[in-house]
């Protein structure tokens, strides 16, 4: 299903870089991330990715893991990046803003929903997994993890993209593996060269949520968007009143459709 030199084909016209990345695929890995952990430090190449045909011990958000059935796309990519611990968060928000423009740019009409979840037609196409090393107080590296339904079994409130394109396959798995870390590289690059101002109003023209009224801590309020912390803002109104509020990520589940 995925081929090391068509994806670095592919990604050579997404995203052209000096150097070659090395692209590794494996049959059957506990997870993607920890298998790049493992080769960190060992004098291994930055940046490099591992892809999986299916995984035994998928890492996900707030401590959860599942198994990853074939058919689908597990991948991760290990970063040198260097950021303020305090703002590390806003890697997951800069890696899923750039794999859903570049979904998005290849037809795929993807959504984000807070805080690392890509939507389609309302349902969870696929989430993002970001872990850091940090090192005499700054980051000093990271690994951006994340599955997407390509052709997997998936169940409610999931879709993959066999589903969305009825079974007529428009782009192959080593080209969208391809998109993904074309959009993770570009998201974190612009990251690294800028500030997360740069990519935040991008950010929020494909975030779900904008403008959704919810209920947090018995009161009610309307989101109205994300700060570079990766922290919800919500603006409760009470009667002559109102006040913005920061929801740290894992705080609630916005749900799906």
């Amino acid at each position: 299903m995925f081929q090391p030199d068509a994806i670095e084909v592919a990604l050579g016209t997404l995203f052209p870089t000096k150097e070659t990345i090395p692209i590794e695929i494996f049959q059957d890995v506990d997870s993607t991330n920890a298998l790049l952990w493992r080769r960190y430090g060992a004098q291994q190449p930055m940046p490099r990715v591992a892809i999986a045909l299916s995984q035994t011990a998928g890492r996900g958000q707030w401590g959860r893991t599942w198994t990853s059935e074939p058919g689908g796309l597990y991948l991760s990519i290990l970063l040198p990046i260097e950021l303020h611990p305090q703002v590390a968060y806003s890697l997951t928000l800069a890696s899923v803003w750039g794999i859903v423009a570049r979904l998005q740019q290849s037809g795929i009409p993807v959504q984000i929903k807070w805080p690392n979840d890509l939507l389609l037609c309302g349902k969870k196409l696929g989430g993002i997994k970001t872990e850091t090393k940090i090192s005499q107080g700054k980051m000093s590296a990271a690994v951006v993890g994340i599955g997407i339904n390509y052709q997997n079994p998936v169940p409610p409130p999931g879709i993959n993209l066999a589903q969305f394109w009825q079974g007529d396959m428009k782009i192959s798995g080593d080209h969208l593996a391809a998109l993904v870390i074309a959009g993770i590289l570009h998201g974190s690059q612009t990251l690294a060269q800028g500030s997360m101002a740069e990519i935040l109003p991008d950010y929020l023209k494909h975030f779900k949520n904008l403008g959704e009224t919810i209920t947090y801590e018995n009161h009610q309020g309307v989101i109205t968007g994300v700060n570079e912390k990766g922290e919800l803002l919500l603006k409760l109104v009470a009667p002559g009143a109102s006040s913005i509020i920061k929801i740290p990520p894992g705080q609630i589940s916005l749900g799906y459709e």
